[in-house]
């Protein structure tokens, strides 16, 4: 049974109205799995994914790729921008031979074969601690390790590792910015009731969704407003600018936070959309502008 089918069964979130907020290049299957369940997609995209400031670094520890013990991928965003800077080239997967390569979850160890390159591990827990649980006891003290992934990303890994005696070469494969499409739209839409959910799949789409308010505006606005996270990290960074995370899936995947919201709602305790509200069956839309995720577009990200 796909992802899909678990979560679009029963429609539980027929008028319901979600903001996603991932970059609209990887909200395609995330948004199709919410209308899957019958609910409307208001598409913000937060964040946009953009080549590094520099490509030379990465570059530079491809072209050295044999020489490192451990190659460790945290996002498919990081699989594709090395994918797509190796292509460029005119080299594939092959270039990547010799290091144990490492994906931090069910989504980035997908990208790496849907490449060719089998991850040889994935952690059970898809971030950063889970996978240096995983990793302590099998990197030696001298070994060397790739990390290529977002400029500006958490350092416990980076850390972790070196404590444990590894040399490593963190490399910035892409980097992500502000965005603001779609933006007059959230504010009406959340001004007139006529939000029930918004997502968060990174720190970063919070952070940034946070900013598009003026003072004491969030709080406000998102009041009686479901926040849904996808793990404990992303649901941190919530909390830190004031937001309550309701739902939030045990496994850190785009599928389980889909489920999780659609449970949410399927629960008896869940009140039905009002009548006549916007979004609800009947109700005026809020969506009329047009900003509904792109269902055919992205990928997925842990």
């Amino acid at each position: 049974m796909t992802a899909r089918t678990d979560v679009g069964a029963a429609r539980p979130l027929s008028g319901r109205v979600i903001v996603v907020t991932r970059a609209r290049s990887q909200a395609g299957r995330f948004g199709a799995l919410l209308e899957e369940a019958g609910a409307r997609v208001l598409a913000v995209p937060t964040i946009a994914i953009e080549p590094p400031a520099s490509w030379a670094p990465l570059d530079a520890a491809l072209a050295a790729a044999g020489s490192y013990h451990w190659l460790i991928f945290t996002s498919a965003n990081g699989v594709a921008m090395v994918r797509r800077r190796l292509g460029e080239a005119g080299r594939g997967a092959e270039a990547l031979g010799g290091p144990r390569v490492v994906a931090i979850g069910p989504a980035t160890a997908e990208a790496l074969r849907r490449w060719g390159l089998g991850p040889e591990l994935v952690p059970d827990e898809y971030v950063a601690e889970g996978l240096v649980a995983r990793l302590r006891d099998l990197v030696r003290p001298g070994e060397r390790v790739l990390l290529p992934r977002a400029a500006e990303t958490r350092d416990l890994l980076v850390r972790e590792l070196a404590a444990m005696g590894a040399s490593v070469d963190e490399v910035a494969a892409y980097r992500t910015r502000p965005a603001m499409e779609g933006a007059a739209e959230l504010m009406a839409a959340l001004e007139a009731g006529g939000v029930d959910v918004v997502t968060f799949t990174s720190s970063s789409t919070v952070r940034h969704f946070a900013a598009l308010f003026a003072a004491g505006q969030l709080v406000r606005l998102m009041a009686s407003v479901l926040v849904a996270c996808i793990g404990p990290v992303t649901a941190a960074t919530a909390a830190e600018h004031g937001l309550r995370v309701a739902i939030a899936p045990e496994e850190y995947t785009i599928p389980a936070l889909a489920r999780a919201i659609a449970a949410h709602y399927s629960a008896a305790h869940a009140p039905a959309p009002l009548p006549g509200r916007p979004g609800a069956p009947g109700g005026p839309d809020p969506l009329a502008s047009g900003q509904h995720a792109d269902r055919h577009a992205g990928d997925e990200r842990n």
